[in-house]
């Protein structure tokens, strides 16, 4: 896959890796939103080129800065609230991370998709499979496509003579 970045040894080999994988499932043009430690975007050309995207901090890594430095507020578990308008503290932080960032996603994802052109959306990622369902952007759902993309990288790589000794 060509990475079309300005230094391509900068990208992420998870964010390759899930363009691989996305590019082979779904075809191009295709946004992946990884949501990991950072929330990753990452745009692919219909042509199967890695354009770049957006980073962004992960949900847990913002839930932990709220905690460490708003000493009032407590760490909740992360699930659907009852409604957007918390009615407790718990819930407040609940509404807060899980609307918030799939509202993150899907602002974002229409940003991108301004500039690429109707395109798949994937998400993965630890915290994929409970934030997707709340974004609007987000059409498919794939907790496995970086290991996909990375057996697809070594699968072409053996076959090229690359890998050796294995």
């Amino acid at each position: 896959m060509p990475v079309l970045y300005d230094n391509p040894k900068d990208v992420g080999a998870d964010r390759v890796a899930n363009a691989v994988g996305a590019f082979d499932l779904y075809g191009g043009p295709c946004v992946v939103v990884d949501l990991g430690t950072a929330t990753t975007f990452d745009a692919i050309s219909s042509a199967g080129e890695y354009l770049g995207g957006a980073i962004a901090p992960g949900v847990a890594i913002s839930m932990e800065a709220l905690f460490h430095h708003a000493a009032a507020l407590r760490r909740v578990e992360l699930v659907e609230p009852r409604s957007a308008i918390g009615r407790s503290t718990a819930e407040s932080i609940q509404s807060g991370a899980l609307y918030g960032f799939a509202a993150q996603v899907d602002g974002m994802c229409r940003r991108i998709v301004a500039e690429l052109g109707a395109a798949a959306v994937v998400a993965t990622g630890g915290l994929s499979e409970l934030v997707a369902p709340y974004a609007e952007m987000v059409e498919h759902v794939e907790p496995w496509l970086t290991l996909h993309g990375l057996r697809l990288v070594y699968e072409r790589n053996v076959g090229a003579g690359v890998v050796r000794g294995a």
